[in-house]
């Protein structure tokens, strides 16, 4: 009988191995781009496929140059599977650096809230992920309930970053105009995408574009690493919170702890 239940013991390890061993073989080796990638394949339960990142992420991983610049030769030594970037690099240009027979991703994120869903979508789905469509769906509900509990109640808001060399605002086919547009606000930025406001552009600093604009509400993304924001948000006369950029740049999952931040900034 102790034969009997030392031999049941093996086979039930050797099955657990061939599980996992399964597992892994359904586990494509994965390089991620971006931080923003790589923080979908996290939500998405894959940081333990991830082999490779970018120069720009914090994730313990072996670096393979950046977005517009990946590093072919570093890329290979991985042996990758799957390789995900975003969609700012040319098509021909990513292919060129995946190694033979791997799939080359690129994703979306930044141009509408629709697209954070197509990205983790595409993502689930390139990587074998069998309950992407519902994990999204869900994701989907979760980011639209928490942003329309902010009750922006119409406020003319404009979105500014200004604090870094040169501010920038954020306009029309951005994730961020989307989000507070769905918050109940009304963004009021009418530059496609982003604004940059520096010497011989249309409009040059702050107080200029808050003239033209009109905004009842400036949302100033701001973040640990800056030492201070522009001294031209001092001349506004106009309300202004402060958020954590880190939460808001990255199109993603993360999007629901930055609406829980906003909901808390903007309290009386």
């Amino acid at each position: 009988m102790k034969d009997y239940y030392a031999m049941l013991a093996r086979i039930t390890i050797c099955l657990l191995l061939l599980v996992a061993g399964a597992a892994q073989a359904e586990c494509p080796r994965t390089i991620s781009q971006s931080p923003y990638i790589t923080q979908a394949l996290r939500w998405l339960g894959l940081e333990s496929c991830i082999v490779g990142v970018s120069r720009y992420d914090t994730l313990d991983r072996p670096h393979t140059g950046g977005i517009l610049d990946p590093d072919a030769a570093a890329i290979e030594k991985l042996k990758p599977q799957l390789l995900i970037t975003s969609d700012w690099i040319a098509a021909e240009a990513w292919q060129a650096a995946a190694p033979e027979g791997a799939r080359a991703l690129r994703v979306g994120g930044f141009r509408s809230m629709t697209e954070v869903e197509t990205m983790l979508r595409d993502i689930g789905h390139a990587a074998g992920v069998a309950d992407v469509d519902a994990r999204v769906a869900g994701f989907a509900a979760d980011w639209r309930a928490a942003a329309q509990k902010i009750h922006g109640d119409g406020r003319r808001v404009l979105l500014l970053s200004a604090c870094g060399a040169v501010p920038y605002s954020f306009g029309r086919q951005t994730h961020l105009r989307d989000l507070f547009a769905t918050a109940g606000f009304v963004p009021v930025e009418t530059h496609e995408k982003l604004r940059h406001l520096r010497p011989a552009e249309e409009i040059e600093t702050i107080p200029q574009l808050v003239s033209a604009m009109r905004p009842e509400l400036l949302v100033v993304f701001v973040n640990n690493r800056s030492e201070s924001c522009n001294a031209l948000l001092g001349e506004t006369t106009v309300p202004i919170v402060a958020i954590d950029s880190e939460k808001f740049m990255h199109p993603g999952p993360g999007l629901l702890d930055a609406l829980a931040e906003l909901k808390e900034a903007l309290k009386p």
